[in-house]
Parts: structure tokens; sequence; C-alpha cells
């Protein structure tokens, strides 16, 4: 634990609580007390705790109701708690170990008893913790495998992969939408020293500018309306790992200003509070976008981007690989036969044919959908290239319209078609705003299809 175990003390006899608290804080444990059940709930929301010590027999709302509570949805506290009891109530110290608790004190009890019990939950906790983060490393390590290829650019990829994971180097990677970034982010981090702290993703075009403040830095109880507790931002989850900002590109100017100091004096301060909080933490970012051409039109600061980019991994466009497709295609294949459970589905030759001949605007994220749709309507063991939602002519490409106007149209579908027609993302990739965005499609009769 790299920091040092949160101890709160529920007991309503000052002395006791007192006595423990000396004890606690001289053995190097961070402490705080509670004078009654309610003081206590109202504690365990606010912040987090690794052990709560919590006496059985209290006036107005007792041990066993307080344990109860804390166990309940509103507050669900994951700290292990013990129970303080004297001789006469050991049969309910050993109902509320039935109801969650860890284990017993018996009253009265030395300063070496306490500090043995703690030590054996704090143990505890660790090695569910390890074992927790083993299982995230294995699922992550699987992801790996997901990132697909033999050609050249992608070897490539796998090279600087492989070369700065070990490392604690700031990676910007770029690329198109849909080529799998965060994949290359998972794959960094699983093969990095940090393997076995968290992995946080981030997307921060999909925020608003106000609510991704938040979330990256937490916020404090009453710094805004309806902030009712304490909460961590991604920066505090992350600490010790690896945080993934996608879409960095889109962030605010303001945000920009705020991320860039994080990274250079490695600590946040959460939102209505005053306190700094030092993080340790692998910065990964990633963007479709183009970060020079944003910085000439002073909408991306140029010393946060030369923050970002120390080292860069470029993922390139499936239409760059295209000897790829044929091994992607085998592993969606095997991988949605295995959620449909049924026999892996054979491809034509002509449907092969057609999906290596098309140019993947969506990327590999667009021929897993394909894949995808082909297996669900596809009513033989063959995908053909009916199943398929696109012709040869499609695959061969469209001649360009000459009229400005339907270019922009076509431009204007094919984005929407890429992103998904997610109109926020479209909008961005088109750098216009969404009302812009809905006033051309209505102009044009854009609408979604089916």
């Amino acid at each position: 634990m790299s920091r040092k175990p949160r101890i709160l003390v529920v007991d309503d006899e000052a002395p006791m609580r007192e006595s423990l608290k000396d004890w606690l804080t001289e053995d190097g444990y961070e402490v705080g007390l509670a004078a009654s059940g309610e003081e206590a709930i109202a504690l365990a929301k606010e912040r987090s705790w690794d052990v709560i010590l919590l006496d059985l027999k209290m006036p107005g709302m007792d041990g066993l109701e307080t344990l109860r509570r804390l166990k309940d949805e509103d507050v669900n506290t994951d700290a292990e708690i013990l129970m303080m009891t004297a001789y006469g109530t050991i049969e309910t110290a050993v109902q509320a170990m039935k109801e969650g608790a860890f284990d017993y004190l018996l009253k009265p009890f030395d300063p070496d008893e306490v500090e043995m019990e703690i030590k054996r939950i704090v143990s505890h906790r660790e090695l569910v913790l390890e074992n927790l983060l083993l299982r995230q490393k294995l699922e992550e390590r699987a992801e790996f495998d997901e990132i697909i290829g033999r050609s050249e650019p992608m070897q490539k990829v796998f090279d600087l992969i492989q070369r700065v994971a070990p490392t604690d180097s700031t990676v910007l990677i770029t690329g198109e939408s849909g080529t799998g970034k965060e994949l290359v982010a998972k794959a960094i981090h699983a093969n990095s020293p940090r393997c076995y702290m968290p992995f946080i993703a981030v997307s921060c075009g999909a925020l608003p500018e106000s609510i991704l403040e938040s979330e990256l830095f937490g916020y404090e109880k009453g710094a805004f309306t309806g902030a009712d507790r304490t909460k961590r931002g991604r920066f505090e989850l992350a600490h010790g790992g690896t945080l993934f900002l996608d879409e960095i590109g889109d962030i605010s100017l303001k945000t920009q200003v705020d991320l860039l100091r994080v990274l250079q004096e490695k600590e946040i301060t959460r939102l209505g509070g005053q306190e700094t909080i030092k993080v340790d933490v692998r910065i990964l970012a990633a963007t479709n976008r183009d970060l020079k051409r944003a910085i000439q039109e002073n909408r991306f600061r140029e010393d946060l981007y030369y923050r970002l980019n120390v080292i860069t991994i470029h993922v390139p466009p499936l239409r760059h690989r295209k000897e790829d497709i044929p091994l992607l295609v085998e592993a969606f294949i095997r991988k949605y036969s295995l959620e449909m459970n049924r026999e892996p589905a054979r491809v034509s030759p002509s449907a092969m044919k057609l999906l290596m001949e098309y140019d993947w605007p969506g990327n590999v994220r667009e021929l897993e959908n394909v894949i995808e749709r082909a297996m669900v309507i596809g009513k033989g063991r063959e995908i053909t290239p009916e199943d398929l939602p696109f012709s040869p002519r499609d695959a061969a490409g469209v001649e360009m319209p000459k009229s400005l106007r339907a270019v922009e149209k076509m431009h204007i579908e094919r984005i929407l078609e890429e992103t998904q027609w997610n109109i926020s993302q479209a909008a961005r990739v088109l750098e216009i705003d969404r009302q812009t965005l809905y006033n051309k499609m209505k102009r044009y009769g854009i609408a979604k299809r089916g």
C-alpha cells in the first residue's frame, strides 16, 4: 500500500478514542475519530478508510446497526470493520462477523494486540488487491493479443510498444478513429513495471469541460451543487499506474493549463479543495487530430504538446496495411462465433476480395462491425458478398461529384458513418459545432438509414 493506511476509530468514550488515536498514530497510521454511529457514517461517506474500529455498545445507534448502515448501498464502504466489545457481548460480536465484520477485539486490550490485528487486516487487503490487479494484468495481456498484424507498419508499432513500455516516458498515440489507439495504450501498460497497478482511461472528447475537470481531478464535498460527498478523480485512482487520456486534442484551453500543471508538478488539487495531493501516474495520450495545426490555430498549447509528445506511436489506418485484413477477419469471426455459440463461418473468395478492395474509412472498428453484421444476417456457414454492407462499386471507390454542395454532402455522410452517427463526435471531426452540423444535415436531407 503506497500511502499510510487510514483507520477510523468509532467509540462514544473519549478516553478510549484518544488512547487508540495515540497508539495508532505512533505506529504510522492516519487516524480519524467518531463519537457515534451517525458520525461514523458521515465520515465514511466523505472519504475512504482501510479499517474501521467500531465499538459494539454505544448509546443511540449501536455498533451492530452502524455496521449494517456502513454496508448499505448508500454508504457501501470497502473498509474492513473490526468490532470492539466487552466480554458480555461476545455473542453479538459473532453476529456482527456474520453480517460482514472482519473480526472482533475483546476489551480491555493492549496496544500490541491492536497493532497485530490492524497489520493482519492491512496484509489481507493488500493480498486481495494484489489478486485483483493480477487478474486485471492477465486481462490486459489478453487484450494485447487483440492487436493483430503481420504487416510492416504494425511490426513497427509492436517494436515501439516493446521499447517504450519499460520506461516511464509520456507517449502520444496518434491515428485515425477506429485504428485501435486504446489497445496500444493498454499494451504499453501491460508490459510496463506499472502493470499490477490501475489502468484508467478517460475519453476527453466525450465529456463537457466542467464534467471532465471533476472527473480528472475529483472534488470536495460542497464544491458545487450536487457534490454531496468527496470524490477522487481519475488521477488519484490511477496513482501508481497509468492514466490514458483519449481524444486529448478535444480538451479546452483551461483544462490544458490544469493538465500542464499536473504534468510539471506531479500533484493535483480537487475542485473546491485547498490541499495538494501528490500523484505518481504515467500519462499516455491519444488523438486523431493534427495537434500541430491546432497549435497554429491557437486551439492547443504548444508547451503541453511538447510535454505529451515525448514519444510518438502512430497507428496506421487499415487501408495502409490491407495485408492484415484476412488475419483480422479470422480473429473477429472467432470472437463472434464464441459469443453466438456457433461454428466459425468461412469467407467466400468473392467476399474476401471485396473486403480487401474496400477503403475502410472507419478502420479496424468498421471491419469488426461489418464481420459481426455479416455473421448475424448471414444465412449459411459462409460469408458472401450479399452479407456485406457495400457493393463492388463502393469498394472500387465512387467518382467524386463536380459540385461543391454534393462534395460537402458526401463528406458529411462519410464522417457520420465513420463515427457511427455520433453527432458530437462527427461535429468535432468536421471542426464545426453541433447546431451547424444539424443545419447542414437538414439542408442536404441527410438522415440515418435503417
